[in-house]
């Protein structure tokens, strides 16, 4: 496989013999999309998990072309939650491969999904909590119509940051309460 393959432990030590395993199993993933750029792995542990059957985390996120794919499961045996990540990472690639090789669909951009609403005021939440965890990502130039097919690729329910190609501005598409789709287009000010 030429994908260059990162796997990470969190807080749990990942074993030669798993760390063979899990490489094994992601040299197959470019037999179903061959420009898979880079693949990253994170495996965990959690000692307080509310059921046995979600004590092992796998989590797989990919990249191709400037999609990205990604997919997290969790079981009682991390070997079981690789092949449970994986399998939805499979059925993930295929529904691009079908979205993006076989047809075109509408086109339609996140624009005509949706409509300019009026803004939401939000309560004022008080905390005195901090940053907990920081998340970097390379942002790829895309239109609407495509940030909104990679939000639903990625499986993020609530929102999806992304660079829009049309406007050269960073844009946020965000699921609302009634099923439509929202755009935040901030400008500096």
């Amino acid at each position: 496989m030429t994908v260059e393959v990162l796997i990470h432990g969190r807080d749990f030590n990942v074993s030669p013999r798993l760390k063979e395993y899990v490489e094994k199993k992601l040299s197959k993933l470019d037999r179903y999309l061959p420009i898979i750029t880079d693949a990253r792995v994170d495996l965990s542990e959690l000692k307080n998990a509310r059921a046995a059957a979600d004590r092992h985390v796998a989590q797989v996120t990919i990249q191709s072309r400037g999609m990205v794919l990604r997919a997290e499961e969790r079981k009682d045996d991390i070997y079981a939650a690789v092949d449970a990540v994986l399998d939805k990472i499979h059925r993930q690639i295929e529904r691009y491969k079908g979205k993006h090789w076989k047809g075109a669909g509408n086109r339609a951009g996140a624009d005509s999904l949706a409509a300019e609403q009026a803004p939401v005021e939000l309560p004022e939440i008080e905390t005195d909590g901090s940053v907990v965890r920081r998340k970097r990502f390379s942002l790829t130039p895309m239109s609407e119509s495509e940030a909104l097919d990679q939000m639903r690729l990625v499986s993020h329910e609530n929102f999806f940051v992304f660079y829009n190609a049309e406007t050269n501005r960073v844009n946020v598409l965000y699921h609302r309460q009634d099923g439509d789709f929202g755009l935040i287009d901030p400008e500096i000010g």
